[in-house]
């Protein structure tokens, strides 16, 4: 398998991975600048020629995956019979410089309604780094031909057509799936946030709508539904950046991918801060 078929299947499986690349090489090495190896949680593909190099490079991305918000970084080896390393001698005679970059597992949004709102949003959100999966039961509005404006989009997108339950959909989603629900139908945006709410592993969720809209959903999952407050206030509603009032579709979809790029920022200087240590002092006395 080449490292970029790695990448892809890492990428697939919503797995966190390292790109190791040779660099920079002077005098002998066992392979050229950008030899590769991918490294996963519990499986490497590719090589950058074995030995101390390899292992050592392994550990050290193996310790990468396990950080919260870890960066790129070099390794300089020495290569010689003077240089006792973690796992043993190499001793080719030159130097490298290796380079480790992680593969983070890229953000997941569902856009449930490919109207014109949610077209819009898809048009800014393809340009992003993430898994973009596009959900609608009318077959017109997910034509090639219509969404060619998301044509070699940075964005992985999904395209699902459901002709009669959206909800459906929401058990194929990739673990924490950000949700925004903004279909043509009212009474299909109801079954998404009951269906939202019953289960699955789902990030956010946000509702298009009005509050008189929300005031009734409010109602109807509490009452019919049988959803808690503290559930029901999972959703997020009326979506995007409060600060942007216009009503046509491309300023909507301006605000919601702002709002949800905050949150992605927000999710990730999170991950990255250190926890507090809640642990006891245990004094041990003489």
């Amino acid at each position: 398998m080449t490292w970029v078929d790695a990448v892809t299947r890492l990428r697939s499986r919503r797995e966190p991975g390292v790109l190791v690349t040779v660099v920079t090489v002077r005098g002998h090495a066992p392979r050229r600048p950008g030899a590769k190896l991918v490294v996963g949680q519990h499986e490497t593909w590719g090589s950058i020629g074995g030995g101390n190099v390899e292992a050592v490079a392994i550990d050290r991305a193996r310790e990468l995956l396990a950080a919260p918000d870890p960066q790129p970084e070099l390794m300089d080896f020495a290569l010689n019979d003077k240089v006792v390393n973690r796992h043993g001698v190499q001793c080719c005679g030159g130097t490298i410089a290796v380079l480790l970059e992680p593969l983070p597992v890229v953000p997941a949004v569902a856009i449930f309604g490919v109207g014109h709102v949610g077209l819009e949003l898809a048009r800014i959100l393809a340009r992003h780094d993430l898994d973009l999966h596009l959900i609608d039961t009318r077959p017109d509005v997910l034509t090639a031909e219509r969404l060619r404006v998301l044509s070699e989009p940075v964005a992985r997108v999904h395209v699902h057509h459901v002709p009669l339950l959206p909800e459906q959909v929401l058990a194929e989603l990739p673990p924490g799936t950000h949700l925004l629900i903004m279909t043509h139908d009212h009474a299909e945006d109801a079954a998404l946030c009951d269906a939202a709410l019953r289960g699955g592993d789902v990030g956010s969720i946000g509702l298009i709508g009005s509050s008189a809209k929300w005031s009734r959903f409010r109602r109807r999952l509490e009452t019919e539904g049988g959803h808690t407050p503290e559930a029901i206030a999972r959703i997020r509603t009326p979506i995007g950046l409060p600060e942007i009032t216009g009503k046509e579709p491309a300023t909507i979809a301006v605000s919601v991918a702002a709002d949800l790029l905050l949150s992605f920022e927000r999710d990730r200087a999170a991950a990255a801060a250190p926890k507090k240590d809640t642990g006891h002092l245990n004094v041990v006395g003489q």
